[in-house]
């Protein structure tokens, strides 16, 4: 069956079942793929602007 097919169908879907289509796609697309590159339990550096006291300078500068 193709999308063409199905599609005049899909669009008398009520919104709420829209949604759950888009859900349960969404999820069967992810599943089959590994997306997430981090590791389980392990810590990461994430740089924040926080206490980067020349930061706003140098923002500031760059205009």
């Amino acid at each position: 069956m193709t999308l063409a097919e199905i599609l005049p169908t899909l669009r008398q879907l009520p919104e709420s079942e829209k949604r759950e289509l888009v859900r349960l796609l969404a999820d069967e697309l992810c599943s089959g793929m590994n997306i997430s590159p981090f590791e389980p339990f392990k810590t990461y550096f994430l740089p924040t602007p926080y206490n980067a006291f020349g930061a706003g300078a140098m923002l500031m500068q760059a205009r």
